[in-house]
């Protein structure tokens, strides 16, 4: 009986320890795997964080996919051009959305078979095929979500 206890103990201690992070590697060879591209992705994610970091909607607005769907204010908008989210950005994007998309670190990244998740799901890029062939595609914002 004592034995039983104290590996149930065990066990339960096991349990409490937290799971260690993932690597950046393992995040880009998630994105190869799923998505391909993990190159022009790390490219992408530096001009977008650069971008949230040094305050430039442009290049920002620059990165979307079109119509972008952006939740904020308790509203869907769907930004039709790039102009759109520079002029709204404000408005469209919380401070606290912004700090945390600026501050991403890439071993936090969520990445799925829709795309990569930046700041627990505040914002979304996926690779976006340009042709029917998908033989000419680019990382882009595909939703942002306050």
């Amino acid at each position: 009986m004592r034995l039983t206890v104290l590996a149930a103990a065990f066990v339960l201690t096991l349990a409490a320890v937290p799971a260690f992070a993932q690597s950046e590697e393992d995040v880009m060879a998630q994105i190869e795997n799923i998505h391909g591209d993990s190159v022009g992705f790390g490219e992408a994610f530096g001009r977008l964080q650069d971008a949230f970091l040094f305050g430039d909607p442009t290049t920002i607005a620059d990165l979307g996919a079109y119509p972008l769907t952006v939740n904020a204010n308790g509203e869907v908008y769907d930004i039709l051009e790039p102009q759109d989210l520079v002029d709204n950005f404000d408005a469209l994007l919380t401070q606290e959305t912004q700090d945390a998309l600026g501050s991403q670190d890439f071993a936090d990244l969520i990445v799925t078979s829709e795309g990569v998740g930046f700041a627990n799901g505040a914002l979304w890029m996926s690779n976006i095929c340009y042709d029917d062939g998908c033989n000419k595609t680019a990382w882009a914002i595909i939703s942002i979500n306050n």
